[in-house]
């Protein structure tokens, strides 16, 4: 539904789907991610079309009647019920912050609990919550991408294990579920491994042969570093992509791997990862 030639297009449809949907009980607990996502969809300060800005200031307007309507003043508290530190209060004094603070509360020790937010004043502040914890990935997590990692042999001195010199290639497959603007694609690599199709002495061009890269998104720049390959796109629409690079393995070992990551470097709530098995090579 991208018409822009017609003056219409996804933008204006997500403004217009945001008008309806403001004045409607059903989607009263939507209408803020609504908001947060149509602003999201902005390039430069401004949406696609002159009739997109336009249903996108009518629809602003609207939610702002609707949900913003007495300025927010007085003090606002967060705080875990039944927590075991003293640092589990946070108080926010919109007097000193009028355009809202982040404030960061540390887990509970021992037990569990529940965050409780209040406020004492005029108008109704929004609060939006992130839980961030460092926990092992044991499983795919989709937020946004999901990624399918395969690895092909290129040559390969045995065939039952891998070994060093051999040569792989990785494709890495990425399913988005919307557009976005600058996503960052990291695959890690083996410490000493060497990636191919640089240019550099020693490369060989005949490895290289048959890479594929699929979809539309726009590619900006690849990074080849000797921890991760990164590939940044300016623009990676909804859709199927695909990436592929070779890899030279010119250590022995066994090697842990991080996850490979997929994120919006500007919406980072919105990625994927995929855990990688160790990888063993033989002398």
């Amino acid at each position: 539904d991208d018409w822009w030639w017609l003056m219409d297009g996804p933008d204006a449809n997500a403004a217009r789907l945001l008008l309806a949907a403001v004045d409607a009980p059903a989607w009263k607990d939507d209408v803020p991610k609504l908001v947060a996502g149509h602003l999201a969809r902005q390039r430069q300060g401004a949406w696609q079309t002159t009739t997109a800005n336009l249903w996108s200031v009518l629809a602003l307007e609207r939610f702002s009647a609707r949900f913003e309507s007495v300025a927010v003043s007085g003090r606002s508290q967060i705080q875990w019920s039944g927590g075991s530190t003293a640092n589990d209060t946070r108080t926010i004094d919109w007097a000193g912050s009028p355009e809202a603070s982040t404030q960061t509360l540390p887990w509970p020790i021992t037990g569990g609990g529940n965050l409780l937010a209040s406020h004492q004043g005029t108008g109704r502040p929004w609060i939006s919550v992130q839980s961030l914890a460092a926990v092992p990935l044991k499983a795919p997590l989709a937020a946004g991408y999901r990624i399918t990692r395969s690895i092909t042999p290129v040559e390969r001195q045995k065939p039952e294990v891998w070994s060093r010199g051999d040569i792989l290639r990785v494709r890495l497959e990425i399913e988005a579920v919307g557009d976005m603007a600058w996503v960052v694609l990291s695959d890690p690599l083996p410490a000493g491994a060497a990636l191919l199709g640089g240019g550099l002495g020693r490369d060989s061009a005949m490895a290289v042969r048959g890479q594929q890269r699929e979809g539309t998104g726009w590619l900006a720049f690849e990074e080849r570093s000797t921890e991760a390959w990164r590939a940044y796109y300016e623009w990676l629409p909804r859709g199927r992509h695909v990436a592929e690079y070779t890899l030279r393995l010119n250590g022995s070992g066994r090697f842990l791997l991080p996850p490979t990551r997929v994120e919006a470097m500007y919406a980072p709530e919105t990625f994927g990862e995929l855990p990688n098995a160790p990888l063993e090579v033989k002398p």
